[in-house]
């Protein structure tokens, strides 16, 4: 029988409480990545970084195990994992680029920093940003990874102001990008490389400032990857659709 908040039990409570402070903890890595930031401290920040992006890839996990929406279904756990990813994901990596010398000076680095917050708040308020079939819907707001990667790579101001830019429109163009935990297309594989690519951003920081080449490589060849099956994902979802289309209309024709 499914377990509600009336006929669940005081562990089972319990269990779900701790999934959404597992949850919330990232709220207090955002605060320490701005504190690292304005000192400074890069490495320290990319370490923050990382475990926030465990504990994302792994509470929503824990939370479909443990049944946490019934059984505290008056908590919003997915109000909760958005301000935290916005914070995490969004806000402080913007923060760390802003206040360490990667952008532009003056009002232009000012604005490189504006508009993929402004971006990312209308994507996480959009109701289709997660699709029914477990996709995200525009660029997925990662600028902990695009910063990671202008830390690693060393990219000059200009070209992380670009960058930064040309993501920002990417947020808006309506490519599915794939959920790793979630989208059921080729979900093992995806599941496998992301797990791969959260290990090779820990040795990769661990090398810092000078890396080992062939980690980088290897990592970005995951993010060639990632955007290359998104790409596929999203052209077969558009045939599939414009075929059922198709066929709808054949059986509405008169005979």
């Amino acid at each position: 029988m499914t377990s509600t908040a009336g006929t669940s039990t005081p562990v089972q409570r319990l269990a779900a409480t701790a999934v959404h402070a597992y949850t919330a903890v990232g709220s207090v890595l955002a605060l320490l990545m701005v504190h690292f930031s304005y000192q400074g401290r890069v490495e320290a920040v990319l370490w923050l970084f990382l475990a926030a992006m465990v504990i994302d890839g792994t509470d929503g996990m824990l939370a479909r195990r443990l049944r946490v929406k019934e059984v505290l279904p008056g908590f919003d756990g997915a109000l909760l994992d958005n301000i935290v990813d916005y914070i995490t994901y969004v806000f402080a990596p913007m923060v760390l680029l802003w206040a360490n010398g990667y952008l532009p000076e003056g009002w232009f680095g000012g604005l490189c920093v504006t508009v993929p917050l402004l971006a990312s708040c209308y994507q996480f308020c959009r109701t289709d940003a997660k699709t029914d079939d477990h996709f995200f819907l525009g660029f997925p707001s990662y600028w902990n990874i695009v910063a990671f990667y202008v830390v690693v790579l060393e990219l000059a101001e200009t070209t992380t102001a670009v960058l930064l830019l040309v993501l920002t429109v990417l947020v808006f163009v309506p490519v599915k990008y794939v959920y790793p935990s979630r989208t059921p297309a080729l979900w093992a594989v995806n599941m496998t490389l992301a797990t791969l690519w959260l290990v090779l951003f820990g040795l990769i920081t661990a090398e810092l400032p000078e890396p080992a080449p062939l980690l980088v490589g290897l990592s970005l060849v995951y993010v060639v990857y990632y955007v290359a099956v998104s790409l596929w994902l999203t052209a077969r979802s558009a045939r599939r659709s414009a075929a059922a289309h198709r066929a709808a209309a054949r059986e509405h024709q008169p005979a």
